[in-house]
């Protein structure tokens, strides 16, 4: 694998699991709703600096564990494969489903900021997911590991503000299609699992056989 198909592989799995409605996408929403456009975008730019740091939490953990313990890298991939794969089976029995979205709760963009940053970073499953994630596109084999991991960064910020962004100024017509339209849901969470699954066997067949 080439690092140009490297990075279209990671684009197409982080696509998949931002495009999931979770806690994140229901915070940015209800912003939207609650205090108009830019308190949602406030809410998305936060959401992005806990995105951030995340990243900068895997890249570290992935560059030390190359940098101290080489021997173990590999088995950490085929690990992080198998949890992907874990994820991934378990989005495609569940049904996600959006019933309502509240008020927002924040007083002004700031607030709205620092909470959507909040959410993003109190989320254990996020740490786990990253630490199973960056070890399968954050390859020595493709030069400096900050370089890349700058790169995934980039990737990872701007696919948020397309997507969260993006729901923040059609907010209105974004709820029509998240509460209430199960269907559309429940096979968005489906096709994300399907990504993670087909991923994770990429990398797993990269794993045992190298």
């Amino acid at each position: 694998m080439t690092y140009t198909e490297n990075l279209w592989l990671f684009f197409t799995l982080l696509f998949g699991i931002i495009v999931v409605p979770g806690m994140d996408m229901i915070f940015v929403l209800a912003n939207s709703l609650t205090r108009g456009r830019a308190a949602g975008l406030a809410a998305t730019a936060g959401i992005m600096a806990g995105g951030l740091v995340h990243s900068l939490y895997g890249a570290l953990g992935v560059g030390l564990l190359a940098h101290l313990m080489p021997v173990l890298f590999r088995p950490l991939l085929i690990v992080g494969a198998l949890y992907m794969a874990w994820i991934g089976f378990s989005l495609l029995r569940s049904s996600i489903t959006v019933d309502h979205v509240g008020p927002a709760q924040t007083r002004s963009h700031r607030d709205a900021f620092r909470r959507g940053m909040v959410t993003c970073l109190i989320n254990p499953k996020a740490y786990l997911f990253m630490l199973a994630v960056y070890p399968q596109f954050l390859r020595p084999e493709f030069g400096p590991l900050a370089r890349q991991a700058t790169v995934m960064a980039g990737m990872t910020a701007a696919t948020q503000l397309l997507v969260y962004g993006g729901l923040a100024v059609a907010a209105g017509r974004a709820r029509e299609l998240l509460v209430g339209n199960s269907t559309a849901t429940i096979w968005v969470g489906r096709t994300a699992g399907l990504l993670l699954i087909l991923v994770s066997f990429i990398t797993l067949w990269e794993g045992v056989a190298g």
